[in-house]
């Protein structure tokens, strides 16, 4: 029996140009397990539909047809067609509200459910994921608007020159406009007033990496979460370079218990025998990249009251812009209070008003918090999460789903991924129905 895969239009926003499975994949697929491929049509794709025929595949809205759908974002709820097999992004496992409606319709439509997220190997580490373009160009977005920033505050610096990770024509652009930025710190000094420049990266998964990648492009030298807090501050004195800190769990919180050590396994398992010490760091920060995997059971990173009370100085803080590339709503930043889209990227945060202000002026951080940041270097990123889903297409579309969950013929790695099948919540997710009633 001839197996039908389609591969959905993304129709979230104009912004989202990504394809979980790229022509060059698909051709592969056809040609080593003559899987027969549907590609809706899709005018801002950055694979055109001519690509995708050349590689075989047919090109039509009508994915009826198809007993497995790969798409990269959430599925609008008048086009979930009933007892398909479904792959995407669904942003549910939180339990988060504006999707509910959403996994309710898939239950109602008997359909099956696996979320790329949850596709994990023994460890807990992502196996299909775009992470590390989340941070390549969450960091592009965060040294423009640091330029903007400080631009409207009457300093002109090589940042100014930067453009968003939108407007460049692919990766390699960006990095190579970086370099010559990178150049001009070291020929040009930056102002007094602005140094030490330090960038704090809180996390070192993915994300992190992949922002830490464009930040190394600058000439930059590296400390430690200490240096922050002891005199070693006063020797960093360098005006043409800029300096990083990456901050583990060890540096950002503590235990309640004075006099008790931090113990990772603890702080994992009883996170709530734990409180932030990140305040004592934030004054000397002029961007703070947050790239931490966070749940409202975790201390939070930035609190409002952190921000109300730096900015109570007279003189004006480090903190420039917060760039926000977990962008949980009031979440490890709390102050991030909505999310941002590639148009209107920023907004300042007033802690006096506890409100947010489009743009890059105002009396507060600069807030980058877009959440879908890999759409913005659509091409490289998809290329490289359809070649970290390759190997799991097979398995997942030539999988007789009519079976039992029980008796499902799938590795541990994709049936642990499935939140729903044949419309009813898996085991590991029956925790979900107390969100879905509410």
């Amino acid at each position: 029996m001839e197996v039908s895969i389609g591969i959905r239009r993304e129709d979230k926003n104009r912004w989202e140009r990504r394809s979980p499975i790229i022509p060059d994949h698909v051709k592969q697929l056809i040609r080593e397990h003559n899987f027969h491929f549907v590609v809706q049509p899709g005018s801002i794709r950055v694979f055109s539909e001519s690509e995708y025929k050349n590689a075989g595949a047919d090109i039509s809205e009508d994915l009826s047809t198809c007993s497995a759908i790969f798409a990269v974002k959430e599925i609008p709820q008048n086009l979930i067609l009933k007892n398909k097999v479904y792959i995407f992004f669904s942003h549910t496992i939180k339990g988060q509200s504006y999707n509910m409606s959403m996994l309710q319709k898939l239950l109602d439509q008997k359909c099956t459910l696996i979320d790329y997220e949850l596709i994990v190997d023994k460890t807990g580490r992502r196996l299909v994921f775009f992470g590390n373009y989340a941070g390549l160009a969450g960091m592009i977005d965060s040294f423009w608007a640091l330029g903007q920033r400080l631009h409207v505050e009457g300093f002109t610096t090589p940042f100014l020159n930067i453009q968003p990770a939108h407007k460049f024509t692919d990766l390699h652009e960006a990095k190579e406009s970086l370099i010559r930025i990178g150049e001009q710190i070291k020929t040009s000094n930056l102002p007094a007033k602005l140094c030490p420049m330090i960038f704090g990266f809180a996390g070192y998964g993915n994300v992190s990496r992949g922002a830490q990648e464009i930040f190394d492009l600058m000439p930059y030298k590296e400390i430690n979460a200490r240096d922050l807090v002891s005199n070693n501050i006063k020797n960093l004195s360098g005006r043409n370079l800029l300096y990083k800190v990456v901050f583990k769990e060890e540096d950002t919180v503590v235990p309640k218990v004075e006099g008790k050590s931090f113990d990772l396994k603890e702080y994992y398992s009883f996170p709530d025998r734990y409180v932030s010490r990140f305040k004592e760091y934030i004054p000397f920060l002029t961007i703070l990249m947050n790239c931490i995997y966070w749940e409202p059971k975790y201390p939070r990173l930035v609190s409002k009251q952190n921000i109300k009370d730096l900015f109570k100085s007279p003189h004006s803080p480090a903190l420039r812009v917060i760039g926000d590339i977990s962008c949980d709503v009031n979440g490890s930043i709390e102050c991030t209070l909505k999310c941002t889209t590639p148009e209107n990227p920023v907004y300042v945060y007033d802690s006096k008003l506890d409100a947010s202000i489009d743009g890059v002026k105002g009396m507060g951080p600069v807030i980058l918090a877009i959440d879908h940041l890999p759409c913005e270097l659509p091409k490289e990123s998809s290329e490289f999460f359809s070649k970290s889903l390759l190997p799991y297409i097979p398995i997942i579309a030539g999988t007789d789903y009519s079976r039992a969950f029980a008796d499902l013929a799938l590795e541990p790695i994709i049936k642990n991924a499935l939140i729903i099948h044949q419309g009813q919540l898996t085991p590991r997710f029956t925790y979900l129905e107390k969100y879905l009633r509410q």
